[in-house]
């Protein structure tokens, strides 16, 4: 894939981005073998995984940090969804304890990740420290 690089493309360099677009792949990987009784399910969880990667980026392309803050939360949801399918994906045997594992333990780090995001960006919304033009960001 060739980089293209422009301002608006930020989002790439945040390690809760790409490490949000590796567990939409891993879910994906995992869930792309699911029986056909099973595929609503499966697409549940893809679909919530790659909200969260989508959101983020979305939300940094916005300017505004009040939209992005917005945009992280729903992010955030996404993951609370994607978990609570995890959860019923080892109740009805979809998947063993070690994919279990190792979904969890990526789904763990990005909402770690995330909400340590959440966090640092809401401490700027009162002191001006976010520039929302694109001249003010270079």
């Amino acid at each position: 894939m060739r980089e293209r690089k422009n301002i608006n493309r930020g989002y790439r360099k945040l390690k809760v981005w790409q490490r949000a677009m590796d567990l939409a792949v891993l879910v994906y990987e995992k869930t792309c073998r699911f029986s056909k009784s099973s595929y609503r399910l499966a697409n549940q969880m893809t679909g919530a995984a790659s909200s969260v990667h989508g959101n983020i980026a979305e939300g940094y392309c916005r300017r505004s940090l009040k939209e992005y803050l917005n945009f992280l939360n729903i992010a955030l949801g996404s993951l609370g969804e994607l978990g609570s399918y995890l959860v019923e994906c080892i109740k009805t045997s979809c998947i063993n304890e070690d994919t279990y594992e190792e979904i969890d333990e990526l789904h763990y780090e990005v909402e770690n990740l995330l909400i340590g995001l959440i966090k640092s960006l809401e401490k700027k919304t009162g002191k001006g420290d976010w520039k929302s033009t694109f001249l003010e960001r270079q």
